[in-house]
């Protein structure tokens, strides 16, 4: 595979958006970091080796800017502790005093299937951006941008118990979003 040009950079741009956008919640930050992204893999094409595909190259370029921002990001603000109660309230209220839940999950037919579909992986998005920004972006760290436990905790200086109970409630709030809106028959 040679080295891409400028025109081979500028197809995935779309793509690159949406991910930064997943990411960062804001649209200016993701053009900008989009931006950086390409203007990077510009002046580093030669050394694509092509052992990857231009897309998976360029998605890791991304994912540098992105973790680059998100440290620019919280030495300027600090994320909110406001946001833990209320998504505690949230998840609390899934489940009944026993632990058991509130209302069954709904059947979730083929998800392999669902993985396919273009409009499920907006609903997805729609349901990633409903979380608490907290949440949504530890969430993203961990499973999207596959960062270590490590290196999450040390980049928002939490603990791992922490970080766990956080990824708990993500998946727990990603799950009943999904139910309502993708497997409970309201988007397909």
């Amino acid at each position: 595979m040679s080295a891409p040009g400028d025109h081979d950079l500028q197809q995935y741009r779309a793509y690159l958006l949406r991910y930064a956008l997943l990411q960062l919640r804001d649209q200016d930050l993701a053009e900008d970091v989009v931006q950086e992204t390409l203007l990077a893999a510009l002046e580093g094409r030669a050394r694509f080796a092509g052992k990857s595909s231009h897309k998976t190259w360029l998605t890791g370029i991304l994912k540098h800017k992105i973790i680059d921002t998100m440290r620019r990001k919280s030495r300027e603000q600090p994320l909110t502790a406001g946001d833990d109660q209320s998504e505690a309230d949230a998840v609390d209220a899934l489940f009944k005093p026993d632990g058991h839940w509130q209302q069954f999950p709904a059947s979730w037919g083929n998800p392999e299937r669902s993985l396919e579909s273009k409009k499920f992986w907006e609903i997805f998005e729609l349901c990633a951006q409903l979380m608490p920004l907290r949440t949504a972006r530890v969430f993203m760290m961990r499973e999207v941008m596959e960062l270590t436990t490590e290196e999450i905790c040390k980049e928002l200086a939490i603990t791992p118990t922490n970080l766990w109970v956080i990824l708990h409630r993500a998946r727990l709030s990603l799950r009943e979003c999904l139910d309502i809106k993708w497997f409970g028959g309201e988007a397909r």
